[in-house]
């Protein structure tokens, strides 16, 4: 195998996951539904307000800062 295979990001496709939402290529897409659903969830148990229309960027970095809040997704 040559150097560039193992540098394939599809050979590690978790290392994407921690990709910064603003460096996703489809960050300023509207935010998806499941992210709309979830972001609801646990925007009623922290006690705060559901953001309507955030990016999908934006509502990465707010179902963070909320399941810190909440202790979710620990």
């Amino acid at each position: 195998m040559s150097d560039a295979q193992h540098d394939n990001p599809k050979d590690h496709p978790t290392g994407n996951a921690e990709k910064d939402p603003d460096d996703w290529t489809t960050g300023d897409e509207p935010m998806t539904g499941a992210q709309a659903s979830y972001l609801k969830t646990l925007s009623e148990e922290a006690g705060t307000g559901f953001e309507d229309g955030l990016t999908k960027a934006e509502a990465s970095k707010r179902i963070d800062a909320l399941q810190a809040e909440t202790g979710r997704g620990q």
